[in-house]
């Protein structure tokens, strides 16, 4: 009996994923600005969760390693 995994393959389950990925990193980013005591205010938390350009987000979590605060994070975009 063969499985049809075609979904797997589809544009959806594309998507499916990489808005897995975007939460993940978004939760990275947060997490880790919350443990370096950095305050993020709701405005930035909002747009932290609803970026969806992982290589942006990507540059945000490497900021927020060493960030003195979240507006450092989003600075020269």
């Amino acid at each position: 009996m063969a499985v049809d995994l075609s979904f797997y393959t589809s544009p959806l389950s594309e998507e499916l994923r990489d808005e897995g990925r975007a939460e993940g990193l978004a939760d990275a980013i947060l997490l880790v600005l919350q443990q370096r005591g950095i305050d993020v205010p709701d405005q930035a938390r909002e747009r932290i969760t609803t970026c969806d350009d992982m290589q942006l987000m990507r540059t945000w979590l490497s900021r927020a390693v060493t960030a003195a605060s979240t507006e450092a994070v989003f600075a020269e975009e």
